[in-house]
């Protein structure tokens, strides 16, 4: 199994490297790492470009998690059936961390919050609930993008291992379960981790709101 885990951290990583938000700014005669936070993601792209470019980016780069995890799911659920949603997150690891981190961008790249999106959308059905109703709730509540993509690791983490306990990864042994918990646990460091600044913001209540009209848009 060690060889399928880096075939699939390979997968995504190759998918990851597709920056959406980096490619739709050459397009338009900018580098997006040189405006706004200087982050290639969707909400960078969102205040720099637009809500059209916005939304772009957040279809892209969901896509390119689902098409990895798809991908996986073709190339494994026969041969793995037990242990194919391990090697979907491992699949979907790959791709945030190929967009966090394109070596070709010298390692500078997103946060990873549309990859995870790509994640919840493509890892089972049951995920998808949470991961709209979250995000969109405390998005349009508060207009912290921020705050509603950690809230969505959280609720990513909670039920991964409710889940798991429940039995709905069927056919998983316990070795493979608490693997599964410790790569999405990993997974939420991370994303803890790329918006340490913005958690600061958010405590000192000085984390700028974004909104889907030209109101958040900056001069590029």
């Amino acid at each position: 199994m060690i060889f399928e885990r880096i075939i699939c951290l390979v997968i995504g990583y190759v998918f990851g490297l597709f920056q959406t938000a980096y490619f739709y700014g050459k397009a338009h005669g900018i580098d997006i790492r040189e405006h706004g936070s200087g982050n290639s993601g969707t909400t960078n792209a969102l205040r720099v470009l637009g809500t059209k470019a916005g939304l772009i980016v957040l279809a892209g780069d969901c896509l390119k998690c689902i098409f990895a995890v798809l991908l996986t799911r073709l190339l494994f659920t026969t041969s793995h059936p037990e242990n194919i949603y391990l090697l979907a997150l491992y699949t979907a690891a790959g791709v945030i961390l190929g967009h966090n981190y394109p070596f070709y961008m010298h390692f500078k790249g997103g946060k990873g919050i549309a990859a995870t999106a790509g994640l919840v959308l493509s890892f089972h059905p049951y995920f998808i609930p949470m991961g709209v109703i979250v995000f969109f709730s405390t998005f349009f509540l508060t207009h912290y993008v921020s705050l509603g993509s950690l809230l969505v690791y959280a609720g990513f983490m909670i039920e991964m291992v409710i889940c798991g306990e429940l039995g709905v990864f069927t056919g998983m042994g316990r070795t493979q379960l608490i693997e599964l918990y410790i790569l999405t646990a990993l997974l939420t460091i991370l994303a803890y981790y790329k918006h340490s600044a913005n958690i600061v913001r958010l405590v000192k209540g000085e984390e700028r709101k974004t909104y889907l009209t030209k109101k958040n848009k900056v001069e590029v």
